[in-house]
């Protein structure tokens, strides 16, 4: 339908924003995007592919977009290779996957062909996933996660 929000006219920024916006309190939601933005690598592949659903929601406080990546879709569109990276990108998708929808994944396959920024990623997600962002030293002192995300350039 003409006049749609659709994931392409997003900017990376907005982009990734709507994504966390639909994930929010959903802590293996949002590493899934976490991990997907931080790779540097998947958004502005499954953007334009299509492979980003987008949403306006009225009632939402800053009046943004919300997004969700198509999980479903993207066994499909490895296969033809509409979408493709490198063994460790196609790692990390998998694990986003995993996070965001239990798509099973065999953690030997996955850690095994991850450069150290890859896993460095990947552990940050499952950091992230597991709530440590959170937690605190007992006595209300948050610790910081177990892992941090890495400090963008």
């Amino acid at each position: 339908m003409l006049g749609e929000p659709q994931a392409v006219d997003l900017d990376p920024l907005s982009l990734e924003s709507a994504l966390l916006r639909a994930a929010v309190g959903d802590y293996a939601a949002e590493a899934a995007v976490l991990l997907l933005a931080e790779s540097g690598h998947w958004l502005p592949r499954l953007q334009a592919a299509g492979l980003i659903a987008i949403a306006l929601d009225a009632d939402a406080i800053d009046g943004g977009p919300w997004a969700a990546v198509q999980w479903a879709d993207l066994d499909g569109a490895l296969r033809t290779g509409v979408i493709g990276g490198s063994g460790g990108q196609l790692r990390l998708l998998r694990a986003a996957a995993s996070l965001a929808e239990g798509q099973p994944v065999d953690l030997a396959d996955l850690t095994a062909g991850l450069d150290r920024d890859e896993l460095v990623l990947l552990l940050a997600a499952v950091a992230h996933a597991a709530g440590s962002h959170e937690h605190d030293d007992g006595a209300g002192a948050s610790v910081g996660p177990v892992v941090p995300w890495p400090r963008r350039d």
